[in-house]
């Protein structure tokens, strides 16, 4: 089974060495070592899916580093996250909005019959699989927090 967002990746790879546009080859070339390393070195096939997991987190990385970066008052490093990141976002699939989320966390509560924080871990369980890859870990909890409070 093949990955179209790989594809597209390989074919970007390819634009950016003919563009002559090193910056952004390099960060490329970096994230498809990631997935390579994560799926067809790991025996698993690349498939959107995991493509998508692997982009995110790649993301979450890159954004970690730009607060830090921005903490640090390192303007120019802090850019360079931010423009792998905008590079990055093309590989990931649409991210839910809050107020998605929102839906699909009180389906959750709904389904699992959740009745405060204790059952927060039975909210997660049931609902994680439904947004990996497609929104971030820390709003998906606190609004299950806060739905629960």
């Amino acid at each position: 089974m093949s990955s179209l967002l790989l594809d597209t990746l390989l074919a970007d790879i390819k634009a950016a060495m003919k563009a002559q546009n090193p910056d952004m080859l390099s960060a490329l070339r970096m994230l498809h070592s990631q997935i390579k390393d994560a799926t067809t070195n790991a025996g698993k096939d690349p498939t959107d899916e995991a493509v998508a997991v692997i982009v995110a987190k790649a993301i979450k990385q890159r954004t970690d580093s730009f607060e830090q970066f921005q903490a640090a008052a390192r303007a120019d490093l802090a850019d360079k996250e931010q423009r792998e990141i905008e590079w990055f976002r093309k590989y990931q699939p649409q991210q839910l909005d809050a107020a998605a989320i929102e839906v699909l966390v009180r389906k959750a509560i709904a389904d699992t019959g959740a009745a405060g924080k204790k059952d927060m871990g039975k909210v997660m369980q049931a609902l994680m699989p439904q947004v990996k890859g497609r929104s971030d870990g820390k709003l998906v909890n606190q609004i299950v927090q806060t739905l629960l409070g």
